[in-house]
């Protein structure tokens, strides 16, 4: 485990000179060499506490479920069913409650970016209502943690830890799921396999939360995927797209899926996003691993932007065509 994904104990930066330089440099390498790792030592309690309330959630009646459906929302927030959210036109067998920060119902005005639909309200279960604080409250928690990780993994690079702190100040939009992934009835083959399909991530930092199920999987190399090991307390931490435009691909926004448990087996977990804020645009990072960089990895069916609201509503689009079509017929993804 440690020589794929290495295991990272925050603590290590802070327990002196010596530890925090032998830290920074195993993230330095962790986030280079492969873009995904485990972390340690964070300091966030309550893991059992928010997947038990994901259990709850979907374990609610279907028909409260559908209540929250993503589709009564402009917003891209709320529930999903099975097959509701597509990866790469194929749809993904896992349900969700997608959250992101608690804004006013706005309606932008023709002219106006279409990412400003990505902030609205959140749609909570009345069945549940312990439900809304403790995801806010995990969220909250979570963006500190993120925002210190940002920090260090830009004096890892040699970087001004402070260089990005304008662009996710004073309201970076997080982004947060809820996710169940329900084991077939039988052996699930070809596109049935897929819990969520090939990927990857749009802003620049995503902190799993996993039960001991497994199931996510990450690209190596030449298209080999490997299992990303369950390790108890830990988050699984992996690198957005706006992170390998920062640095001119220096650091890669790797490649990821999960697939479906198997049959009478279920599968929770609850990954975080953190993400700058909507308006925001990255720069190259003042880095000499950035200078000598060679640049983004250019993929025609995924073009990478430096706006974090183009890139993040390039995919959107892609995922939930019913909510675009419902809400936004007229919107498209943003050139490239």
């Amino acid at each position: 485990m440690s020589e794929i994904f290495p295991v990272l104990d925050l603590r290590d930066a802070e327990r002196s000179t010596e530890s925090r330089a032998a830290f920074l440099d195993a993230l330095r390498a962790a986030v280079h060499d492969i873009g995904f790792f485990q972390l340690v030592g964070h300091g966030v309690e309550g893991a059992d506490a928010l997947l038990g309330l994901a259990r709850e959630f979907f374990a609610l009646p279907e028909h409260e479920r559908d209540e929250l459906s993503i589709l009564k929302s402009p917003y891209f927030r709320g529930y999903s069913e099975l097959g509701r959210e597509r990866t790469r036109g194929v749809p993904d067998q896992r349900r969700q409650l997608d959250v992101g920060p608690e804004c006013p119902a706005l309606r932008p005005g023709p002219g106006d970016p279409s990412y400003l639909w990505l902030a609205g309200p959140n749609q909570w279960p009345s069945a549940l209502p312990g439900l809304r604080p403790a995801v806010l409250d995990w969220m909250d928690r979570l963006t500190g943690v993120s925002h210190r990780l940002l920090r260090l993994v830009l004096e890892a690079l040699d970087t001004p830890a402070d260089f990005l702190d304008d662009v996710v100040a004073p309201s970076p939009h997080v982004h947060f799921k809820l996710l169940h992934y329900p084991g077939p009835a039988a052996p699930a083959a070809g596109e049935e396999e897929q819990g969520v399909g090939i990927h990857k991530d749009y802003g620049l930092l995503t902190l799993l939360l996993q039960d001991d199920k497994g199931g996510l999987q990450v690209d190596v190399g030449d298209g080999r995927f490997v299992d990303v090991p369950v390790l108890p307390g830990a988050f699984v931490v992996n690198l957005g797209e706006l992170l390998e435009v920062a640095t001119r691909g220096y650091l890669r926004a790797t490649t990821h899926r999960v697939r479906r448990p198997a049959p009478g087996v279920d599968r929770y977990s609850a990954p975080f996003f953190y993400n700058p804020q909507l308006h925001a645009a990255m720069r190259p990072l003042p880095s000499p691993y950035v200078d000598a960089a060679g640049g983004v990895e250019h993929d025609p069916a995924n073009p990478l932007f430096a706006g974090y609201g183009e890139n993040v509503m390039k995919g959107m689009l892609r995922a939930f065509p019913e909510v675009v079509a419902a809400h936004h017929p007229g919107m498209r993804a943003p050139a490239a």
